[in-house]
């Protein structure tokens, strides 16, 4: 193959209450990333369309050719590649656009190969070109970009993720307002330590919730669907928060916080509610004079896929 197309989802960092462990594919947005294949060794940035006009042009501050340099690196660099990316979702909105980028031109070169690897062994060359945004990288966008649905990161070292059930018929509604907010900035407000109390407050949280996700008990997931720990340190970085926050609840949402560290704010609906949630939530940002745009996907959203593979040699 000389010619490999692949997209990647946007996710939801942290779903709420699993800081830094669960991660949750969100495809209501896509970044493309096509790769073709080149005799020249390493890594070039061809053509940037969609969101923006331009990317950085070198591995070093680009998650794309990073994470195409690092596979191509652990396949023995058999040839080079240039990578054309259409970046569909938004950078800086709390979305996972750079761990989009990633995944999908780790799977887009990987499709290059005579003998590609296996989709779920892509995650370290996708994490190193995740480095590239931030160091360490984020585990929670960029393995639900990859393997969909909801996914828990059990460990790191060694490497052990895990996709988790999900009951049917409950969606992910996101808003997405006109602000930025930047993950370093972000992390650096949260406290180094907490009381025991909140730990245990948090802990019954994450437990309820991923008990409530495996047996299907949508009472649970109620119960556990609320981040105890790290969004209040970070409510204020978005004045309207509460406010959306309570509308999203009183519309029947089954959860309602930041989507990663923001400032897009997301919840979890039942699909018969969602629209009631998806409007009390625009509604809200409406009243606090900030537009934002309404996302929608499927909790069990696809992961990344190989859209296209042409001109074979």
């Amino acid at each position: 193959m000389i010619r490999a197309s692949a997209s990647a989802p946007a996710s939801i960092g942290n779903v709420a209450v699993g800081f830094d462990v669960l991660g949750q594919a969100f495809d209501a947005a896509r970044d493309r990333v096509i790769a073709v294949r080149e005799e020249q060794p390493g890594v070039r940035l061809g053509e940037v369309s969609g969101l923006v006009q331009s990317l950085p042009d070198c591995p070093r501050t680009n998650t794309a050719l990073a994470a195409a340099e690092a596979v191509l690196a652990a396949a023995g660099n058999p040839f080079g590649a240039r990578l054309s990316i259409d970046k569909g979702v938004p950078m800086a909105a709390g979305m996972g656009g750079s761990a989009a980028s990633a995944v999908a031109a780790a799977a887009a070169v990987n499709a290059l190969l005579p003998e590609p690897f296996a989709i779920a062994d892509l995650l370290p060359f996708a994490l190193e070109g995740e480095r590239v945004a931030s160091d360490p990288p984020h585990w929670d966008n960029v393995m639900a970009s990859l393997l969909g649905g909801l996914v828990l990161a059990a460990s790191e070292k060694p490497p052990l993720v895990q996709r988790l059930p999900v009951p049917e018929g409950v969606v992910a509604v996101l808003l997405h307002p006109s602000i930025k907010t930047e993950t370093k900035a972000a992390r650096a407000l949260l406290r180094a330590e907490v009381p025991m109390a909140l730990v245990v407050q948090h802990s019954r949280r994450i437990a309820a919730f991923a008990a409530g996700c495996a047996i299907g008990d949508l009472g649970l997931i109620r119960a556990g669907l609320e981040d105890v720990l790290v969004e209040p340190q970070r409510a204020h970085l978005l004045a309207p928060f509460g406010k959306v926050k309570k509308a999203a609840m009183e519309a029947g949402a089954l959860g309602c916080s930041f989507s990663g560290s923001g400032p897009s704010v997301f919840a979890w609906a039942l699909e018969k509610d969602a629209d009631k949630v998806e409007g009390a939530m625009s509604w809200a940002f409406v009243e606090a004079g900030l537009a934002a745009r309404a996302y929608r996907a499927p909790v069990l959203s696809e992961g990344v896929r190989v859209e296209k593979v042409s001109e074979t040699v």
